[in-house]
């Protein structure tokens, strides 16, 4: 009788937190769409801001933000999916494995504007790569490095290693056997974790702020040198630094809707693809 009425509770228990957490999200989601969905039009997303940002639309915000996602993701997934090989399959000794691990983890906990202010130091200045696309994605690349990583390690152990033993076992080099056997097998896990790191990546503003944005501007990229705006960063200004809040606030808003629909559909992707993958496999 008190076991039923113990799990009782923790069920009601666990209902109500997905309740509370419901009702968070629908507020959070109705205080931002009511507030910046009368700004969302074509135009809006395709025009050029004007009169100091209180008119017109936030086109160099989008490409910004696509541009320096797009250089950070083509950076890190390649390191990502390397060192995660060698950390799962070649990573000796065991104690030398563990500390880098346990570095990488850190390395997800660290704030995001500590990753800012060494982009800053390194990239910007040291490298003399100056605030441009060029230095807010390689700040991105390290930023989310760790969890592309971790993805790609959690995915190859997840293979049976029963396939390793049968694939080594016709003759295949161990090299072939991870070709062709371990990374088709986990490249659901590391796709998904990669895709969500792109959602994390165009949705930061603490990296992009020393590092690849600017406040204001009437030009489009021409190189990976140029500074560009970002639509997080986009954000903040107007709600830190306009001089006209009437009129730049809802632009806020609306520009942090269509920054929430494309992280949703990145990660919905996410979904999808995964779903896909295995299906075929299955």
């Amino acid at each position: 009788m008190k076991r039923k009425f113990i799990e009782i509770l923790g069920e009601t228990f666990l209902r109500l937190s997905i309740i509370i957490s419901l009702i968070f999200l629908f507020l959070f989601l109705f205080m931002i769409f009511s507030k910046g969905i009368k700004v969302i039009s074509w135009e809006f997303l395709t025009r050029m801001p004007r009169s100091g940002m209180t008119k017109g639309g936030i086109y160099p915000a989008i490409l910004g933000t696509f541009w320096i996602t797009i250089v950070s993701i083509f950076i890190a997934f390649p390191i990502g999916i390397f060192s995660g090989i060698f950390l799962s399959e070649y990573g000796k000794p065991k104690w030398l494995v563990d500390i880098i691990k346990t570095s990488i983890n850190t390395l997800s906990g660290t704030p995001s504007i500590v990753f800012g202010l060494f982009g800053l130091s390194v990239f910007v200045i040291g490298l003399n790569l100056k605030v441009s696309i060029l230095s807010g994605g390689l700040t991105l690349a390290i930023l989310i490095l760790p969890t592309i990583i971790n993805s790609t390690v959690e995915a190859i152990n997840s293979v049976p290693f029963d396939f390793r033993e049968a694939a080594l076992s016709l003759g295949a080099t161990k090299s072939q056997v991870i070709r062709n056997v371990v990374l088709p097998y986990a490249m659901p896990g590391i796709l998904t974790g990669t895709i969500i790191s792109v959602g994390r990546a165009a949705g930061e503003t603490a990296p992009i702020l020393f590092t690849a944005a600017t406040f204001y501007s009437r030009r489009l990229p021409k190189s990976l040198m140029d500074e560009v705006m970002a639509m997080p960063y986009h954000i903040y200004a107007l709600m830190t630094e306009g001089t006209s809040p009437q009129y730049q606030i809802p632009i806020a808003y609306g520009t942090a809707i269509v920054l929430l629909i494309l992280i949703l559909f990145i990660n919905g992707s996410a979904i999808f693809l995964r779903y896909r993958i295995r299906k075929r496999r299955g």
